[in-house]
């Protein structure tokens, strides 16, 4: 008797997962925090929505950003699907300028994420973090017309490891 072969959905049938951690009774994604402060890839006055292709990349991206002095005890992981077939644009960190990783961020990537949630082509920009190079972070674009099809789970705590601050 001949067994079939199994067979796995290729990635660009299978949603593209994301996180993001914020405190609690925020909406975390909307892109306000971005539109007031800016960020790495924004200028202010632009919403962008932050997010990593893993918990634990989210965690670290939150805990490089945050003031030990002031530990939220508040916080939420918030997991969202991308549906499949949702146009990306990606950027290697091959076509960025050598200074990319520096904090504050060079205003050359403040000027491309800008650029990019302006043209509104795409609801993705995959790029790499800064934080963990070899990882990636998806911005999405709150303003496009795609975005209402991701979704949005519901938050769950979130708690840093004490061992975080020895």
């Amino acid at each position: 008797m001949a067994v079939a072969a199994a067979t796995r959905p290729s990635p660009s049938q299978l949603p593209l997962i994301v996180w993001r951690i914020s405190k609690a009774g925020h909406e975390s994604f909307d892109g306000e925090g971005a539109r007031l402060y800016g960020g790495h890839w924004n200028h202010p006055g632009v919403r962008v929505t932050y997010t990593s292709e893993s918990l634990s990349l989210a965690a670290l991206e939150y805990f490089v950003n945050l003031d030990t002095d002031l530990v939220p005890d508040d916080l939420v992981s918030v997991r969202a699907e991308i549906p499949a077939g949702l146009e990306h644009k990606t950027i290697e960190a091959g076509e960025l300028p050598g200074n990319w990783r520096m904090y504050p961020a060079p205003e050359a990537l403040q000027d491309l994420g800008t650029e990019w949630i302006r043209r509104c082509e795409t609801v993705v920009l995959s790029v790499p973090s800064a934080v963990v190079p070899d990882e990636r972070n998806h911005l999405l674009n709150p303003a496009h017309q795609e975005f209402s099809s991701i979704r949005v789970c519901s938050p769950r705590p979130f708690h840093f490891d004490p061992r975080m601050w020895k």
